[in-house]
């Protein structure tokens, strides 16, 4: 700790006053790559960063632009923040692969744009890349996560609400190559997609005497919906969920045979899948027995509690007619 509060307070001599050669001018004095570093905390795997950190007061260490500018470009900073404006800088985290680069995150801050940049050096501690990974700017409407996992796979999410309230997501992800860059091997995105799809249920119009058939719903887009079967003991279904703003979705429409007055069981010869409802007279709970990765994406399951819905009674229409 003493060393690290030595470095820092040297740098910001330094980065005040210069050192003055005998023509009057201000030059910085060369500073050596471990003192640089030694102005960043290490981290361990996974490192994950989100942009809600930058809306507190910052406990990393100021870096004077004398020191940054020895060691990275300052080019990296005039692409998001101009050549007119120099912003607080500050030395974050950093990860320091044996024999191999470094990753620095390096804090720019102005009062109305705040970005979080990785930066990689390689083995010589020579900068090679770097890039913007979380950004903060309260017009744009966006929100950004970041993370590097145990392999040093480098994820950047970034997030905004759509017109409808909706989540809309980009993310992509980055490995640092032999060549000295930022590769991006990965990108997924819910842009572009429709909100809403219409959903065509194959039993709707079946008739529903039985005390336990109808539609039990959680919204317009998950439900199940219940019709008779050949006799008391039999209930046709139809399930449809989406889960994750629409982006894991299953259906399934069979037959489920009651083992006990309020519990059904869907197992079908040739599908592994099977399902069990039970049924209250108000909801329907439902639950996977055993794989239906056939009939859903693989990150959701059929379950979940579903509450009945109640039909409307459509009062007859009087008749203009007076009795005689």
């Amino acid at each position: 700790m003493l060393k690290f509060g030595l470095v820092w307070a040297l740098l910001l001599v330094l980065d005040a006053c210069g050192h003055k050669t005998a023509d009057g001018t201000n030059h910085p004095k060369k500073i050596e790559p471990g003192d640089f570093l030694a102005m960043f905390h290490s981290l361990t795997l996974p490192v994950n960063l989100a942009d809600s950190a930058l809306q507190k007061k910052s406990p990393d260490s100021p870096l004077a632009w004398s020191a940054f500018n020895q060691f990275i470009p300052d080019s990296l900073i005039y692409k998001n923040f101009g050549k007119s404006l120099k912003p607080r800088l500050f030395a974050g985290g950093k990860l320091e692969v044996k024999n191999a680069e470094t990753y620095l995150f390096i804090k720019a801050l102005t009062p109305q744009k705040k970005i979080i940049y990785l930066v990689c050096l390689d083995k010589d501690r020579q900068f090679r890349a770097g890039m913007p990974v979380i950004l903060r700017d309260d017009e744009s409407g966006f929100h950004y996560t970041a993370s590097i996992d145990n392999k040093y796979a480098i994820s950047i999410s970034r997030i905004h609400k759509d017109g409808d309230g909706r989540s809309i997501f980009v993310r992509t992800v980055y490995v640092y190559n032999e060549e000295g860059a930022f590769t991006l091997i990965m990108r997924e995105s819910n842009e572009g997609k429709p909100r809403t799809a219409q959903i065509y249920n194959p039993i709707d119009t079946l008739a529903h005497k039985h005390k336990f058939t109808g539609d039990y719903l959680q919204d317009k887009r998950n439900f199940i919906s219940f019709r008779d079967g050949k006799n008391n003991s039999v209930i046709r279904f139809f399930v449809h969920f989406e889960k994750e703003n629409g982006n894991c979705k299953g259906e399934l429409k069979g037959e489920a045979h009651f083992v006990s007055s309020g519990i059904a069981r869907y197992i079908a010869n040739g599908d592994p899948c099977s399902l069990e409802f039970s049924f209250t007279e108000k909801n329907v709970r439902m639950h996977e027995l055993e794989g239906c990765g056939n009939h859903r994406d693989i990150r959701c399951f059929f379950d979940g509690v579903y509450a009945k819905h109640k039909e409307q009674n459509v009062k007859p229409a009087k008749s203009r007619l007076h009795k005689p």
